[in-house]
């Protein structure tokens, strides 16, 4: 394990917004304010609107906690009276995770191993 650990962690977050009592049956409109602000700080972020839903955050721990909270601001200021969140957050100290392409390789990899099953599975 690393022994010189920085300041501030290296996060990689979940996190799953729900605008509450908006009046509406979608929350596309709040969805897209937060992505707008996840857009400003500079930290790499994916949004998902598939099963699961939720948006990937990577970044210093104090920007990737910041950015969520900038996000219930926002659906605030947007008319949302009250916002809730799921987080998860992990981190790590045992590799430089600021190198590469954060978690990219991770899907990458799940998606080279199910390539492979199915070209064996003709």
């Amino acid at each position: 394990m690393t022994t010189n650990m920085p300041n501030d962690l290296y996060a990689v977050a979940n996190f799953f917004l729900i605008p509450i009592g908006t009046g509406q049956s979608s929350v596309a409109e709040y969805i897209a304010e937060c992505h707008r602000v996840l857009e400003k700080p500079g930290l790499t972020f994916k949004v998902r609107m598939s099963i699961g839903y939720g948006t990937n955050l990577e970044g210093p721990w104090s920007e990737v906690s910041k950015a969520i909270h900038d996000c219930h601001a926002a659906v605030h200021a947007k008319g949302a009276p009250r916002v809730a969140t799921d987080i998860r957050i992990g981190t790590r100290v045992d590799r430089d995770t600021l190198a590469g392409d954060g978690n990219d390789h991770k899907v990458r990899r799940v998606e080279e191993i199910l390539a492979r099953d199915r070209a064996t599975a003709r």
